[in-house]
Parts: structure tokens; C-alpha cells; sequence
């Protein structure tokens, strides 16, 4: 070994991708979870992503194994729930996007939005029924807020909870609708976030209820890997049990969508990763003129912006990872994280793109896959607009949200 191996914060050599040494701001526990969930990225995800993604299918097969690899609901204590680290759930998040956005996504739909709200807000009883199970990847949960005319601005949702009676022991009829309701198709339970006379609450929705249907959203050109949902709920009579005890107005929600935000802003550099990976190993092995792609200047600079940009976003995701270990993350800070991140890795794909040439254009190489996915990563948990605001806000003391 080198000395510059012993050197806290010198790279050795090993990984000329990793020039700022960030591994050794890792520790030897961290290290490991990450190598054991790349190796399942490399051995069950990339091998049938191509077809997964062309055919538009989930694969549903992994979710046990997502459940025996100890990702789901990775970051909750008790209950079946790992009780990782912020920066062993970054990592993970990194790997499965290295993999494909929609695996990703799945895990943060289970864990950050659904188990979360469950952990957090829900009653003992109703963490007991569920949360073993969906840790397990026994049983699917899914996160409706969005809706049709309320994405951006969770806070014009009309889905409405009424009392099925007098007194506070009655049940409760949903009516109302969502739009881009993440694997509610294939969901156990549905986390529903509604408006009642007492604000915004959460309820519990067990698959087969009379009067909710989930109907997956056809010909999307993003995350194909993935299912996304209209869910219309009609007259859904729901017991007194139903409802999450713990959550009153926005925050409940806005609680479980800073969790998957904080995942967002480490699993777009695995996509952006595996992008740039893919480019430089082309360009390595790709001739033209007489000699490898990666051999002329232009093609160095393209490989050369996108890792600055990877080992940024990379260095970001730990200081974010380090802060939510300490209790310290803030929203604005989470905000900054997404926004760079994934803008940053939309880049990085397409220009991983241009160095594929025509080849590039088809799923034997992943760039392409990945900048389209990440069109969707863009887009919800908040667009690339409402974070900028948010930070916005942050600055200058004045929200301009509207």
C-alpha cells in the first residue's frame, strides 16, 4: 500500500474515478453496505433492467429480496426496520439508482413515504400490523398526495374525509382522487392524505376496500421500470382505526416527503455514476480515427466535467448524510441537495449520451434510460422550481411561491 493510502483524504490510486478520496470519508461499516448492495445492483437489477424497462414491467420478484437485503424501510428503528444510518441509507439509495430510478424509487416510496408515515404518525397497533410486513417486502405500500390539480402545491388537495357519524368514534367516506400515486396498484395499504373539517389527515386505505381503484398510467416514456397510478376513491367507508392519529395538517406528509428527498439527492449520483462509467469504458475501447475515443481532448473534457460534477454531488450527499446522523439537516439544505444533484445528473447522462454516439440511443448502454428517469426524479418531490424557491425564500426572507 501506498502512503498516500494512509493518508486520511489521499486517494491510493485504486479508483482513478474517486481522485477526492471520498471513500475515506466513509467508514468501514458504511463501506460495506455499500459493496453488499452494489453486488445485488450487479447480480438481480442491471442484468434484466434493459427488458424490465423496454417491456414496462416492475419487477415484483425483488421485493422480497429487497426486503432479505435490508433496504426497506432502511433508516426506521423497531418493527422489522433495519435502523441504518442516514449515510448506510444514502449508499443504498446510490447503488439500487446505479441500477435503475424505479427500483430506487420503489425503496423510497416503501420506506421513506409510506413506512415512514406508519412509524412516525401512525398508532402502535397500526405500526405492529403493518411495518413488519412491508420491512419484509411481504406487502406493498404506497404515498397519494398528488393530485390531478394538486401537485406542487399539496396544500389545494381536495380528496375529503367527512365522519361517518357522530362523535369522535365514527368512522370516515373518502371521496376524491390522485394522480401519480407511486405502486398503488400493487399495494398492500395506501397511505391517503386527505382534507377533513379537521384539516389535513392521514388514513390508512387495506387493499380490496370497497370503492378506491388504481389504475396504472400508460405509455410513459420515463421510468418504465416503475408503476405510477390514477387512484379514484368513491364513497370509501373506512373505520375509526383507519386514521393516522399523529399527523395534523401538512407537516405529516411534508415529514415523509423530506426523507425521500434526502434519498433523491445520493441515488441521482448512482445514476449519474453509472452513466459516466458507461461512457468511459465505451470511449475506451471505441476506435475511430485510429485510436480510442478517450484518447482525444474533446472527449477527456466531457469525462472530465462530468466526474467534477459526480465527486461534488457525491461529497454533498455525505456532508447532507453526516448532518441528518447529527439531527441537524435542515429542508433548505435537503432542497439544495436535490436540486443540485439531479440537475447535475440529467447532465451527466446525456452527455454520457454524446460520447456513445448512435449506440447510445439504445438500451444496451444505459445514459439514455437513466436521463429519462431522471426527467421523472426532476419532477416530483418537488420541481426543480419549488426547491429554488424554497432556497429562495431561504436567502431573502420573501416567499415567492405565489
Amino acid at each position: 500500500m501506498s502512503e498516500a493510502a494512509d493518508v486520511p483524504g489521499v486517494s491510493d490510486g485504486s479508483d482513478p474515478s474517486d481522485v477526492l478520496a471520498l471513500d475515506s470519508l466513509l467508514t468501514a461499516n458504511e463501506l460495506a453496505v455499500r459493496e453488499r448492495i452494489r453486488d445485488f445492483t450487479e447480480q438481480r437489477i442491471k442484468p434484466g433492467i434493459a427488458r424490465w424497462y423496454e417491456d414496462a414491467v416492475f419487477p415484483l420478484e425483488v421485493v422480497p429480496e429487497l426486503g432479505e437485503l435490508g433496504v426497506l424501510g432502511m433508516h426506521l428503528e423497531g418493527y422489522g426496520c433495519p435502523g441504518r444510518s442516514a449515510v448506510e441509507y444514502g449508499l443504498a439509495a446510490m447503488e439500487l439508482e446505479a441500477g435503475d430510478s424505479g427500483i430506487r424509487t420503489f425503496v423510497s416510496v416503501q420506506g421513506s413515504l409510506a413506512m415512514t408515515a406508519i412509524h412516525k404518525w401512525g398508532s402502535e397497533e397500526q405500526r405492529q400490523e403493518w411495518l413488519p410486513r412491508m420491512a419484509a417486502g411481504e406487502l406493498i405500500g404506497c404515498f397519494a398526495l398528488t393530485e390531478p390539480t394538486a401537485g406542487s402545491d399539496p396544500s389545494s388537495i381536495s380528496t375529503f374525509a367527512r365522519r361517518d357519524g357522530p362523535g369522535d368514534d365514527a368512522g370516515w367516506v373518502l371521496d376524491g382522487a390522485k394522480r401519480w400515486i407511486g405502486f398503488a396498484s400493487v399495494a398492500g395499504v395506501m397511505v391517503v392524505w386527505a382534507r377533513t373539517d379537521d384539516g389535513v389527515r392521514g388514513f390508512l386505505v387495506p387493499a380490496g376496500t370497497p370503492g378506491v381503484r388504481a389504475t396504472p398510467i400508460a405509455q410513459k416514456l420515463s421510468m418504465r421500470a416503475s408503476i405510477q397510478c390514477d387512484v379514484v376513491f368513491d364513497a370509501v367507508r373506512l373505520g375509526p382505526e383507519a386514521l393516522l392519529p399523529g399527523a395534523r395538517g401538512l407537516r405529516g406528509p411534508f415529514t415523509c416527503l423530506n426523507e425521500a428527498r434526502y434519498g433523491i439527492a445520493w441515488g441521482a449520483m448512482g445514476a449519474a455514476r453509472d452513466s459516466y462509467q458507461a461512457a468511459l469504458n465505451y470511449s475506451q475501447d471505441r476506435l475511430q480515427f485510429g485510436k480510442p475515443l478517450a484518447g482525444y481532448q474533446l472527449t477527456q473534457e466531457k469525462l472530465v466535467n462530468m466526474l467534477l460534477e459526480i465527486q461534488k454531488g457525491t461529497m454533498l450527499a455525505i456532508h447532507l448524510g453526516r448532518l441528518k446522523g447529527a439531527r441537524k439537516l435542515q429542508p433548505e439544505q435537503i432542497s439544495l441537495g436535490k436540486l443540485n444533484n439531479v440537475r447535475e445528473a440529467i447532465a451527466i447522462a446525456r452527455e454520457a449520451r454524446s460520447i456513445l454516439g448512435g449506440n447510445g440511443i439504445t438500451l444496451d448502454y444505459s445514459p439514455l434510460r437513466h436521463a429519462a428517469n431522471l426527467e421523472s426524479v426532476r419532477t416530483y418531490e418537488g420541481t426543480d422550481e419549488v426547491h429554488t424557491l424554497v432556497l429562495g425564500k431561504h436567502i431573502t426572507g420573501i416567499g415567492a411561491f405565489r
